[in-house]
């Protein structure tokens, strides 16, 4: 490691300040710290936002659910209100990584990062999520734009996200052995403005599948994407999968989330 400032603000006014002046901002670490280790990034200056109660928590309003942004993953999974009103979410939760990642691994740090292979954004997207953060509200369609990118400005934090209650959801990913990410995760969503399907691990960040959803508008049962293809050209591949593969996995896992969202 190297020298560097460790700042811990006790409020979200105090951290959005030393995030203006520079500050590179602090969640949970899995991705920051890791990338330090390997001097992949060296900030001059850490802003640790665990200390700022404001930003975690769930609640429930109206027909969605509020998640604070340094809520914890093993706190989404193990939530009663979550598990209640989105099932599909919690069990995405306690699938991600390993119980150590979940521990330390905040919904806000993960959706900041943006992880082409991370399971959140998939839940964003399909579900339609609004992220909230220090300077405006963000959809879910507007926030994820490509590889490790997002709408957010450099100094501009996410504070909470706040989740439509859907009328059905699931979701399923072929993990990656080793790290737990998705090498194709699909999140199905039946909603109240029709049928959402989000795809991870497949590009260069989290995307809609539109030939999925308009089959399940049609019918909301595996056998409507049974013969669904996706293009393998606009897919990556690497030493886990080829393209190909990452295709065909997304037909599958599509058919068995619409299986496990009406079962």
């Amino acid at each position: 490691m190297y020298a560097f400032t460790f700042e811990r603000p006790a409020t979200l006014a105090d951290a959005a300040k030393l995030a203006k002046a520079g500050g590179k901002l602090l969640a949970g670490g899995q991705t920051l710290l890791a990338s330090m280790k390997l001097r992949l990034a060296a900030p001059e200056q850490l802003i640790d936002l665990g200390g700022i109660r404001e930003l975690a928590g769930i609640r429930k309003e109206g027909n969605r659910l509020v998640i604070g942004a340094m809520t914890r993953h093993a706190d989404v999974a193990e939530s009663k209100e979550v598990q209640t009103a989105i099932p599909a979410l919690a069990e995405l939760a306690a699938r991600i990584g390993d119980k150590q990642v979940r521990a330390m691994g905040t919904l806000g740090g993960s959706l900041a990062n943006n992880d082409p292979a991370a399971d959140y954004p998939a839940a964003a997207l399909a579900l339609g999520a609004t992220l909230v953060t220090t300077q405006r509200e963000i959809t879910a369609d507007d926030f994820f734009q490509g590889l490790f990118v997002t709408a957010l400005n450099e100094s501009e934090l996410i504070t909470a996200v706040r989740w439509p209650i859907p009328k059905r959801a699931a979701y399923i990913k072929f993990p990656q052995p080793a790290s737990r990410f998705a090498l194709i995760g699909v999140f199905v969503a039946q909603t109240d403005g029709g049928v959402r399907v989000a795809v991870t691990g497949g590009g260069n960040g989290v995307f809609r599948h539109a030939e999925l959803e308009r089959a399940l508008d049609k019918s909301f049962t595996p056998a409507a994407v049974a013969d669904v293809k996706t293009d393998a050209s606009e897919l990556n591949g690497d030493l886990h999968g080829s393209a190909e593969y990452r295709a065909h996995l997304i037909g599958v896992m599509a058919q068995r989330a619409v299986a496990k969202a009406v079962g």
